[in-house]
């Protein structure tokens, strides 16, 4: 059995090796040219992201993996409840747990208080690598909150949560990378699985383009849950990303993205499905 250091080590080697290739694959084959430069965006981008992961492991060292652990040793979940185990409540826990951050997902966006706080994953200029783990860190603990709570809750092996972070952290990097896929492959993939260029659509800045395609690993969600679009309105090099121009310019500094769950909600700049870029709030 791995120990604590082991996992973090090896979700680290898994998520910096997925992120070199994504990174390398956007230097090369480039969905669409960057309006907002590396050098302007990274730095804030990896800033958000070492703070999270730095509050998380302060704040919850057990992980995610070892909430599994726990619940197997003392019973808990409802796997341990009706005696399931081995391959089945491995894939079960998988499923689960996707459908789960999809779920997560959606309400994110349709409670205006976690949606203030998401704001700041959607506020950036660009899609690429590194904002798919832009995210504020109140959001992020409070996602670590949920998803721990539906580990316990489930009971399933730690083999499948670990397989189940380290696939959702490589699916995030891979579903926001800016890389131009084959549109028959992409199509094909599309069914099983969520491609950068359906993901895409969901940082529209057109509102109803915006409250889709919600999946981070599995496509099946959105399909089954009729929150799936196909390609958005205005063409994958025509679309607009972001949250319009009263917050995605500012959102290149470190320190108002942090302040950007407490900015006017009525200052967020969305385009509404007549065109006319109405003032709302989801």
């Amino acid at each position: 059995m791995f120990d604590q250091i082991d996992i973090n080590q090896l979700r680290m080697a898994c998520f910096g090796g997925i992120f070199l290739v994504m990174a390398l694959l956007e230097v090369w084959l480039p969905r669409r040219g960057l309006k907002s430069g590396r050098l302007k965006r990274w730095p804030t981008n990896w800033g958000l992201i070492v703070l999270d992961a730095t509050l998380v492991r302060l704040i919850f060292p057990i992980g995610g993996v070892g909430l599994a652990l726990l619940a197997q040793e003392q019973g808990w979940g409802l796997f341990g409840l009706f005696g399931w185990s081995g391959g089945l409540a491995g894939l079960m826990t998988f499923l689960l747990l996707d459908l789960a951050v999809w779920f997560q997902h959606l309400v994110s966006h349709k409670v205006p208080l976690f949606w203030r706080l998401h704001r700041v994953h959607h506020a950036d200029s660009e899609v690429d690598a590194t904002t798919a783990l832009r995210f504020h860190p109140i959001e992020i603990l409070l996602s670590f909150v949920w998803k721990g709570a539906v580990i316990v809750a489930l009971g399933g092996p730690w083999e499948a949560v670990l397989i189940f972070e380290i696939v959702l952290n490589g699916s995030a990097v891979f579903g926001h990378a800016n890389i131009r896929i084959p549109e028959r492959t992409d199509r094909m993939l599309r069914w099983l699985i969520v491609t950068p260029d359906m993901h895409r659509i969901h940082h529209s800045v057109i509102q109803r383009e915006t409250d889709s395609n919600y999946g981070f690993y599995l496509s099946v969600w959105d399909r089954l849950f009729g929150t799936y679009t196909h390609d958005p309105e205005k063409g994958h090099d025509g679309m607009e990303i972001g949250l319009g121009p009263s917050l995605t310019p500012r959102a290149h500094s470190f320190p108002f993205s942090l302040m950007i769950p407490f900015v006017n909600s009525n200052e967020q700049k969305r385009q509404g499905d007549d065109e006319r870029g109405a003032s709302t709030d989801s």
